[in-house]
């Protein structure tokens, strides 16, 4: 197998083990802090494990040295986690999902604004789209018993904490920053403690918060290794079965019918972004032809 259908096959398990994030978020009985504490705290020490028989320490050192922009890092990424699931408890699975599939947008955004790159118009249409894509499962929102507006608004944090943390480290592309995520992850488990009831669900509920944190950490692993084989634009078309494939599971095991403005919405989002990042291969295509 040569590098490319590694990276391709890395990358799909690595898509395929994050589906069920958002399912493990409506199993487990418990209050949106705790869930996100053991999200945290689990996926933080697997991911932990795994960096330590396979490098140990000396990435954690690198990430330390990273500074401003590595801590920068680290605070938003931690962040994502109690901001994921206020999202997905605020507001339909398929509504989180589609809005995370927008994240594109925002990288573009921040790299204009922070790093002086220039938007191609490419992505100023699909931009456009996107926005018109996004303004439809707004106001679908309006009218559903199972979404609303605020976990759209966590939902939209959560795009923009990503890519505001990618675009900081961006200054410090020679240092890898896997290591960062469990330090990310682990810390923010612990600024929730105080207000979190981390034992009560772990009697009956063991399972649901260990296997949350096992594909959680292991999907990281493999997001993190897959792209280094295969260019952005791949990347980004096969993240995009996320927001196919965990909209159908939620409504496959608990029945939660995402609505239908938010089906339409969320097909301009992916259809945008799909069409987008096809137009790129071509190009590229062409160009090493």
């Amino acid at each position: 197998m040569n590098d490319h259908a590694k990276g391709l096959l890395i990358t799909a398990l690595g898509v395929l083990f994050v589906v069920p994030d958002s399912l493990y978020v409506r199993l487990i009985d418990a209050d949106p802090l705790t869930i996100a504490f053991w999200r945290g705290m689990s996926s933080g020490l697997v991911i932990l494990l795994g960096l330590l028989v396979v490098q140990g320490t000396k990435g954690f050192r690198d990430v330390l040295s990273t500074g401003f922009p590595g801590m920068i890092y680290m605070v938003l990424i931690g962040s994502t986690a109690p901001a994921f699931v206020f999202a997905v408890t605020w507001t339909s699975v398929a509504n989180v999902v589609f809005i995370f599939a927008s994240m594109p947008i925002f990288s573009a955004i921040l790299s204009r604004v922070f790093l002086g790159e220039a938007i191609k118009r490419r992505m100023v249409l699909t931009m456009m789209a996107v926005g018109i894509g996004l303004a439809i499962i707004a106001y679908g929102s309006g009218g559903s018993e199972i979404a609303h507006w605020s976990g759209d608004l966590m939902a939209l944090y959560v795009c923009f904490a990503y890519a505001a943390g990618l675009t900081a480290v961006r200054k410090v592309k020679n240092v890898s920053m896997i290591p960062a995520i469990p330090i990310a992850y682990i810390g923010m488990a612990l600024v929730l403690l105080p207000v979190a009831s981390p034992m009560a669900p772990v009697a009956v509920q063991w399972h649901l918060l260990l296997g949350h944190g096992l594909f959680i950490g292991v999907a990281t692993c493999l997001l993190t290794l897959g792209p280094r084989y295969i260019s952005t634009a791949e990347v980004s078309l096969l993240i995009l079965l996320e927001s196919v494939l965990a909209p159908i599971l939620v409504w496959a095991v608990i029945g939660e019918d995402p609505g239908e403005l938010t089906l339409i919405g969320g097909a301009v989002v992916i259809g945008a972004l799909i069409v987008s990042n096809m137009i790129l291969l071509m190009r590229r295509g062409k160009s090493t032809a």
